[in-house]
This record gives C-alpha cells, sequence and structure tokens, in this order.
C-alpha cells in the first residue's frame, strides 16, 4: 500500500511549537503543567523575595535557593513582585497583580508572605491604619484555598539608609509590630527575618535589596523554620 507523506513547511512547525510553549507559560503556576506529588511553596512578597539586584536571579533569589535546600520533593514559586505593598492604598497593592493571581492559582501547601518594606515609604505609610486588617485579608485569600496551605509570615529585613524613602525605623518601630499582631490574630507562623539580618549591612549594596549572599540566609532562615516546626505536616 502507497503511503502519501505531506511535507509540512518548517515555519509551521516552528510556530506551532512558539504556541505551544506559550500556552503552557501564560500562567507560569498553570497546576495543569504541575506534577502532582511534590509539595507547593509560594513565596509571597516584593522586590527582595522577587531577588532584584541578584546575579543570575533565577538560581541565587531566595525561593530558589530555598528550593534547593528543600531537595526534589518541593517546589518553591516565586511570586515576588518589585514595589509591591502590603497596603491596597499603597501606590502598588499586592492584592491587584498578576503575582498574587499566579500565587492562588498555584494552590500551594505552604505560603511564606514577606511585606511591609515599601509600605514604610512616605506615601503609603499614612496608610498603615489598615495594615493589620488587610494582611488579615491577604491570609485569608489563602487559606480559603482548597489546598488549606500553612502560613508563615515574615518580618521584613532591615533597611540600611533607605532608598526610595524605605524607612528603617518605620520598618522596625511600626510594621514590625504591626506583623506581630498580625501573627497574634491569626493562625500562621512567624519567622524573624529581620534579627537574622540587621547585623549584615555589608549584604545590601544598595541598602535596600539583600544580595545573594542575603538572600542565602533568608532562605536559611526559612529553611531551618520549615524544618524544625513544620517538617512532620509535609
Amino acid at each position: 500500500m502507497l503511503i502519501l507523506k505531506k511535507t509540512i513547511p518548517f515555519s509551521l512547525v516552528l510556530l506551532v511549537l512558539v504556541l505551544l510553549f506559550q500556552s503552557c507559560t501564560t500562567s507560569a503556576w498553570n497546576s495543569e503543567y504541575l506534577p502532582e506529588d511534590k509539595f507547593r511553596l509560594a513565596a509571597v512578597g516584593d522586590s527582595i523575595t522577587y531577588g532584584k539586584g541578584i546575579e543570575d536571579r533565577s538560581h541565587n533569589s531566595y525561593p530558589a535557593q530555598l528550593e534547593l535546600k528543600l531537595g526534589t520533593d518541593w517546589i518553591v514559586g516565586n511570586f515576588g513582585k518589585s514595589g509591591a505593598t502590603l497596603l491596597s492604598r499603597g501606590d502598588r497593592p499586592y492584592v491587584n497583580t498578576d503575582q498574587f493571581a499566579d500565587a492562588l492559582e498555584f494552590n500551594p501547601d505552604l505560603v511564606v508572605i514577606m511585606l511591609g518594606t515599601n509600605d514604610s515609604k512616605p506615601r503609603n505609610r499614612k496608610f498603615l491604619d489598615g495594615f493589620v486588617r488587610e494582611y488579615l485579608d491577604l491570609i485569608e485569600s489563602f487559606k480559603s484555598l482548597e489546598s488549606s496551605p500553612l502560613i508563615c509570615i515574615c518580618y521584613p529585613v532591615p533597611a540600611f539608609d533607605g532608598i526610595w524613602g524605605i524607612d528603617n525605623v518605620v520598618i522596625k518601630k511600626q510594621i514590625v509590630p504591626a506583623v506581630q499582631v498580625v501573627a497574634n490574630e491569626s493562625d500562621v507562623y512567624l519567622i524573624d527575618l529581620y534579627s537574622a539580618l540587621q547585623s549584615h549591612g555589608e549584604f545590601f549594596p544598595d541598602t535596600v535589596h539583600p544580595d545573594g549572599r542575603g538572600a542565602q540566609l533568608i532562605a536559611d532562615q526559612i529553611y531551618n523554620f520549615i524544618t524544625a516546626y513544620l517538617s512532620s505536616s509535609f
């Protein structure tokens, strides 16, 4: 029997491959493309979580280093958004970002939240009276997921003569205590990253963003907390 083979132009093949790749990456954390047998950790935060300024961010940001430390049973999604505020009345509310929507779609087993640095800016800090309430609302958004994740919230790291109006005094005196109130009022875990980084100004080249060494220290602190207090849950 004669089988006729139709030649498909290479350009058409290339177009199909491109479209297929785009369909898999339009939503970076589309659950359809994630293994079901791995624990999922959503790293929620601002540019510090994103890894701004870190060389080879995809490997050296704190979420990437944390995933390496946790091992092959884990997927750590980096849902950091540069400039994000916890406050909905801030200049860049995290809850209005694609990263927030993606973090929810990720359907995580564990959520680690580090927000508050950008809320210390002058144009944002005037709304700090709503910080606790809005943080509790953010936590509830994750608690209501089908995966019922455990949630860890973190004190933001210190700023050292911060730029862009980021103020370490506001972080230390107002935001850190507010995060403590959130922890007291909700069923979440609290990780103290402020104390862990406060003596390491050398890890902050621009005074706000930790470099790879600072990101490693953040990853170490979170990893140690997970293995000490949460390992039996996974």
